[in-house]
């Protein structure tokens, strides 16, 4: 051991988790007190409820008064799995994928649906060549890779004049990114990331486009009941109002809403957006000055300001496997941060969020314990 100092200040809170992420600052139980609890979804108060949620996040996301914005069951993977047994298989498909869960869309797309796609991939770090894309398909994305660390730079790569549907999964994206809704016809995300929610309901955002898809496309296959959004050949304008598919938990409801005022507080998406950005420019500015330490996106115009992949770039680390996650456990037992190793299927590594419920004082109080924790590393395995 180096038995070197350990750094005298902690994080205040050091919950770094990519799902479900850190609350909003100072919160507490009690925040949920007027919940609806023990009512109905379909009384009044139930509806009033989620149909604010609905709204909040149109007003906060800037979303257009003729997109559709609805709750859903099952987190973002639901949304998107909505999305693409619904819509897709009218038209050629391209699905691009540079990290777990772009793959996972590729591999329902490939082997459940059954669709001949076109698949871009890139490997961890990198983003697949957006400039091979035929707009005249579907095209399914991710806007950031929570396991990779690398989001599109922005959507000018989308064609204005598409013939076939954007589908993006937004989920560490929504509220910390700026999304460029025209070019946009399907956007999913969820409740437990930026805004710190809780995990089970996922958001789906239809663009007029989609809506007109949906109602003028039958897929070959069988629709399960929770990603029917048609009934008769129109769209359940009440899924887009708060008459959820099934039951949704008014407690988790609350907490949404409770994040929505918050996300208000903080000056709406801009203010969003730059906690986001402040508190991954103080890792970018770590890694700047530390030789050991890189972010896994190779270009820093496609670094995420939510999910931030780091690597460890040392000689002297046997089993970068195994040295990443001893120095995450260290970490951890010491209590400064909680849950930043890397995706099981990513690079080895760590994973710090960075959205915006995050405090940048945290943040930068964590940067002196992972150079402690390296050095121990590297000592007690010399």
């Amino acid at each position: 051991m180096t038995n070197a100092p350990m750094p005298a200040q902690r994080p205040a809170n050091s919950r770094f988790s990519s799902g479900p992420c850190a609350k909003l600052p100072d919160f507490n139980l009690d925040m949920l007190a007027d919940a609806a609890l023990g009512r109905s979804h379909r009384a009044a108060v139930g509806k009033k409820k989620l149909k604010d949620a609905i709204e909040g996040t149109r007003e906060i996301l800037g979303v257009p008064a003729d997109y559709r914005i609805g709750i859903v069951p099952a987190s973002d993977t639901g949304a998107v799995e909505m999305a693409m047994w619904s819509m897709l298989g009218a038209r050629g498909v391209t699905m691009l994928a540079w990290e777990s869960f772009g793959a996972g869309w590729v591999t329902d797309v490939a082997k459940q649906l059954k669709l001949d796609a076109n698949i871009l991939t890139a490997e961890y770090g990198a983003l697949p060549d957006l400039t091979q894309i035929d707009f005249a398909t579907d095209v399914v994305f991710t806007w950031n890779g929570t396991t990779s660390g690398v989001r599109v730079p922005n959507g000018d790569w989308i064609a204005a004049d598409r013939e076939g549907l954007t589908i993006c999964d937004a989920t560490s994206a929504a509220f910390a990114m700026d999304l460029p809704w025209d070019k946009l016809d399907v956007t999913t995300f969820s409740w437990q990331k930026v805004l710190g929610g809780e995990a089970a309901h996922g958001m789906i955002v239809l663009s007029p486009r989609a809506v007109e898809r949906l109602e003028s496309y039958t897929p070959a296959w069988p629709l399960p009941k929770i990603f029917r959004m048609t009934k008769g050949g129109k769209l359940i304008e009440g899924i887009f109002v708060g008459e959820t598919i099934n039951t949704p938990s008014m407690l988790a409801v609350e907490d949404y809403l409770v994040a929505l005022d918050w996300a208000r507080s903080v000056g709406g998406l801009k203010g969003l957006i730059a906690r986001a950005d402040a508190n991954a420019k103080v890792i970018a500015d770590f890694c700047a000055k530390t030789p050991w330490l890189e972010n896994l996106a190779t270009d820093p115009a496609t670094a995420s300001n939510t999910s931030v992949c780091l690597k460890f770039v040392d000689e002297r680390i046997k089993d970068g496997a195994a040295f990443a996650k001893a120095v995450a456990k260290r970490l951890e037992a010491e209590g400064v941060a909680l849950d930043i190793g890397a995706y099981r299927d990513a690079p080895a590594g760590l994973r710090i969020w960075c959205g915006g419920t995050v405090e940048t004082a945290n943040v930068a109080a964590l940067m002196p314990w992972l150079d402690w924790a390296f050095n121990e590393e590297i000592a007690a395995q010399a």
